[in-house]
């Protein structure tokens, strides 16, 4: 094989160990393009070209991710993950590990750890690599990884949930909830509300979003109740879609531009969280992002009484 199909094969596992190490689609994919100038300018073949790789791509990432966490703790209000609408790599032996490790919830609690910490519980924990080639991707010691791991488990075991909702279960509960959210219907929505709901949104000052996060089910049932058959009026649809393996939709304005992406937490039988993105900065790669400004103001027309 030559460089490039060797690259090529290996492309789906580069962008998904640097998305879960930045949280960012549009870093993962520089990280990757990164990786691939360092092997294409290399003199010699390395022994594994994957080991070789999934190292290089790591070592970016860590350096991007520790000048990003400079500008994350400058951010504007509440920062989530780019939407992910399907993760490239594929392992059936790892599927769940996959799955688990690329939801909002998970990157969100990557966010507390190192970025040494984060890179090593993401090769290690959810690719499965052996502590030799973490070590050597991270360049560190066998024995200062396994340390890195541990510490790394605890983080994100104390702040996972206690149960976890199956796929089938999930999907139904979203489709009840969007089936709701399309009638306006405060009391089927709020039925499917934890008490303690709370929905987030993500504009980092480049668009419209809520002061602070809404809490409680009847006051973001009744939120979503009133703002939807409003953004509907002016031609807002939203199409159910998984995002970062989550149920979850992307809402278009009437020109088919993207307006924001919102996932759903489940717990329990119950929807735990709602979040939405709605930066435009973190939306370009789903498509061509909508003025979420304008919508604002036209949505608030609609709320005054015709004439």
């Amino acid at each position: 094989m030559s460089k490039v199909e060797e690259f090529e094969e290996l492309r789906p596992l580069l962008f998904s160990i640097a998305y879960r190490i930045l949280g960012s689609v549009g870093e993962a994919e520089d990280a990757v393009q990164e990786t691939w100038l360092r092997f294409d300018g290399s003199a010699t073949r390395p022994t594994s070209t994957k080991a070789f790789l999934s190292a290089a791509v790591t070592r970016v990432s860590i350096d991007v991710l520790r000048s990003a966490r400079v500008r994350r703790e400058e951010y504007t209000g509440p920062w989530f993950p780019e939407p992910l609408l399907a993760d490239p790599y594929e392992d059936p032996a790892r599927s769940v590990e996959l799955a688990d490790s690329v939801s909002m919830a998970a990157l969100l609690l990557l966010e507390r750890l190192s970025p040494l910490e984060r890179a090593v519980f993401v090769l290690r924990d959810v690719f499965g690599f052996g502590f030799d080639e973490v070590a050597a991707a991270v360049g560190r010691s066998e024995t200062a990884c396994r340390q890195l791991v541990v510490r790394a488990r605890r983080h994100m075991e104390a702040g996972r949930p206690r149960f976890e909702a199956v796929r089938v279960e999930r999907e139904e509960l979203a489709s009840r909830f969007f089936d709701a959210l399309r009638e306006g219907d405060v009391a089927g929505l709020q039925k499917l509300l934890a008490a303690d709901v709370s929905m987030v949104g993500d504009g980092g000052g480049k668009a419209p979003q809520l002061a602070r996060a809404v809490i409680g089910a009847e006051n973001v049932a009744r939120l979503l109740a009133s703002v939807f058959p409003r953004m509907a009026r002016i031609d807002v649809t939203f199409e159910p879609h998984e995002i970062n393996c989550q149920p979850g939709a992307i809402f278009r304005d009437r020109n088919d531009k993207v307006l924001h992406a919102l996932t759903l937490d489940v717990l329990d039988g119950q929807i735990q969280t709602i979040r939405s993105v709605i930066n435009p900065d973190k939306l370009g790669h789903v498509g061509p992002v909508a003025d979420a400004w304008a919508i604002h103001r036209e949505v608030g027309q609609v709320r005054r009484p015709t004439e």
